[in-house]
């Protein structure tokens, strides 16, 4: 799949190349992502250099995972709300986003924020654009988010987002070679006013 770009009321969402590993680089010397996310640890200046250069475009071109960079939009009259690569009005790097297809139409989301872009609304801004395009775009029929226990400021995204927390699942990733404990949520079309690719019909409550 051609990357794609997408713009919201402040940010410009967009895949990374070889020109965003610094930045990349440097966002993730803050020990609060390389704490709560799968990123290497240490993170050397290689592994910026090989994910923007070799895993990013290997996402997109194979169907894999779709990440895109989130960046401050600059001011620009008459931008249209989906763009090509070379149409960008965009300001420093504030996070990083993305969506892995999973089986049976689910698709998993991932991020981080740049630590002195925190606390703006950037990362459930951006992540209310990807999940309206994997829905619409690549067929979607659940948007799943989980972060290790004890993650609160992801959980905070996620429910301010809307999605709907259901539980914690014992063992559920693996994070520094060891099985860890997960909190779940889940995000479906209908909860955003999208029509579902595939129809829904939930259980009663009475049924579990």
């Amino acid at each position: 799949m051609e990357p794609v770009t997408l713009v919201t009321e402040r940010l410009l969402l967009r895949t990374v190349g070889p020109g965003d590993a610094a930045a990349v680089y440097a966002a993730c010397q803050d020990p609060d992502i390389q704490r709560w996310t799968t990123i290497p640890s240490p993170y050397l200046r290689e592994h910026a250099e090989g994910f923007t250069s070799a895993i990013v475009p290997a996402g997109w071109r194979e169907g894999t995972a779709f990440n895109f960079g989130v960046f401050e939009r600059l001011p620009q009259d008459g931008l249209p709300d989906v763009l090509g690569p070379s149409d960008r009005g965009e300001g420093p790097l504030v996070a990083m986003l993305g969506i892995m297809p999973r089986p049976m139409g689910t698709g998993e989301i991932g991020f981080w924020a740049v630590r002195e872009y925190r606390r703006r609304g950037y990362v459930a801004e951006a992540t209310r654009a990807l999940t309206h395009w994997a829905f619409t775009e690549l067929g979607v029929g659940r948007a799943e988010w989980r972060a290790e226990v004890g993650n609160e400021a992801s959980r905070a995204v996620a429910e301010r987002v809307g999605f709907t927390i259901e539980g914690v699942l014992r063992a559920g990733i693996i994070h520094r070679g060891e099985h860890r404990d997960c909190v779940i949520g889940s995000l479906l079309p209908s909860d955003v006013g999208v029509p579902a690719s595939v129809p829904y019909r939930s259980a009663s409550p009475t049924a579990y």
